[in-house]
Parts: C-alpha cells; sequence; structure tokens
C-alpha cells in the first residue's frame, strides 16, 4: 500500500512528510520547543509531520559490521531494536529534523546512536550503487547553556550530508544561554525557518534527479585529472619564486 503521502493533493502538488527527532531525554526542554517550533512551521508549509522522542525508544549502539565486511552494513539491520520502526519513517519522510542539547561539545548518546546506525540507508551506496536517503532534506537544531553550538551543528551538517540529506540555506537554529527561550524571539524565529526551508527544499526535491552522488564520474574524473596536475605544476613554477623569497626574508 502506498504512504498516503505519495498521494497528489488536488491542487497537483505533491505531499510531504517530515520526521523530526529530539533527542534530549525530556519533553518539556529547549530542546523540544524549538523542534516543536519547526515542525509546527512544516506544517503551516502543507506538510505532515510526525515526532520521536529517541528516549522512549530501545535504540542499540551500533555494532560497526562495515569493518568487517563492507557489504554486511545495509538495510535492514541485523539488530533487533525499535530502530525498526523508525527506519520504515525515515524512508517514507521526504524530510527530518534533528534536535539535541549540547552534551560535552557534542549530541545526547541516544541520538549519536541513532545516528550511527541510519548509515545502514547511507551505506547502500557500496551495495546498490545510491544511498537510500540521498535526495532527503535535513535541518538541525542545538540547545545549550553555553558554548558548543555551533560545534555540535557543523558535525551533524557534515555527517548528514556525507550520507546524502540535503541541506537547504537557514536549516540551523540554536540555544546557548540561561534565558526563557520565550523571551528570545530570534531563537524561535530560527527554529520556525528550519521547518519552513526543510518543507519548502523538500517540495523543490520531491521529483528532482533520481541519484546524485555517480559513481560514473570515475573514468572521466581519470581523464581529467592529469590537467588539474598539469596546471598545478604551472602555477607552482610561476608562485614558487615569489613564495621562496618571502619565506627567506622572514
Amino acid at each position: 500500500m502506498l504512504h498516503p503521502l505519495l498521494f497528489v493533493r488536488g491542487d497537483g502538488v505533491a505531499e510531504i512528510y517530515i520526521l523530526g527527532f529530539n533527542g534530549s531525554p525530556r519533553k518539556y526542554g529547549n530542546t523540544f520547543k524549538m523542534l516543536k517550533m519547526a515542525l509546527l512551521a512544516a506544517e503551516r508549509e502543507g506538510a505532515r509531520t510526525r515526532l520521536f522522542h529517541l528516549y522512549d525508544y530501545n535504540i542499540k549502539p551500533c555494532l560497526g559490521c562495515l569493518v568487517d565486511d563492507q557489504k554486511a552494513c545495509r538495510y535492514p539491520c541485523v539488530i533487533e531494536d525499535d530502530m525498526k520502526e523508525i527506519y520504515r519513517e525515515i524512508l517514507d519522510a521526504d524530510g527530518i529534523i534533528i534536535a539535541t542539547p549540547i552534551y560535552w561539545y557534542n549530541v545526547s548518546g541516544v541520538l549519536k546512536n541513532f545516528i550511527d546506525r541510519i548509515t545502514v540507508f547511507e551505506n547502500m551506496i557500496n551495495i546498490e550503487g545510491r544511498s537510500w536517503v540521498e535526495g532527503k532534506v535535513a535541518g538541525v537544531i542545538a540547545a545549550g547553556n553555553d558554548s558548543g553550538c555551533i560545534s555540535v551543528i557543523s558535525n551533524l551538517y557534515a555527517v548528514l550530508n556525507s550520507m546524502g540529506f540535503a541541506i537547504p540555506p537557514w536549516a540551523l537554529a540554536y540555544k546557548n544561554n540561561m534565558l526563557p527561550l520565550k523571551s528570545e524571539k530570534e531563537r524561535l524565529l530560527d527554529a520556525a525557518n528550519i521547518g519552513r526551508c526543510v518543507a519548502l527544499m523538500a517540495k523543490l526535491l520531491k521529483n528532482g534527479p533520481e541519484k546524485w552522488y555517480s559513481v560514473d564520474l570515475a573514468k572521466w574524473m581519470e581523464e581529467i585529472y592529469p590537467l588539474v596536475e598539469e596546471e598545478a605544476e604551472e602555477n607552482w613554477r610561476r608562485q614558487e619564486p615569489e613564495r621562496r623569497r618571502i619565506i627567506k626574508r622572514r
């Protein structure tokens, strides 16, 4: 049976499905509040949403199967736990929003397990030639009382994009102080914009390219790279004498 969100609305616009993942054990704190704002903003753009409180689920640590055998890490994961339900929802979804508290300049433990476990989708590129989350959209929220926000967001951006997720403009929000969230209108606006931007990007990509990452570039790369080396060598011959002169002057 087709997921209901694969149907097209009466106005001809395909509906989208956005998931929110709360990586905090608290269902009432700033992490939750900002995530909820993002999901409500996505709904305002016509998306259907679902919020997962990850601490309610049994998410076991990754076993690192791919270290022993690159093709052993695949969907479905060999671990029997609640990720099976979450996996199904991610496959149906067009976008995800991850929200985490900042624990020692990083994500919470349960969220780290979650991130490691969705490697089963990314590693399908080594089995079928395509990451199963490629082209889905992602946004990130980080909340804490001091430093570490941008470090956490940067790390999640790098991981998610490396898995194949598309990161739209303005798809980040953070809070890094003790002030009541309700008094920080700009933080709430940032959170709401995540939901809006993830929804807008998901609409754009709904009927986008079938595949983004291309191993077919390998032959072209081998042919073209010697030209890059040649140009770099020429640049070195022109630049090296002046650089040597500057360095010696010091």
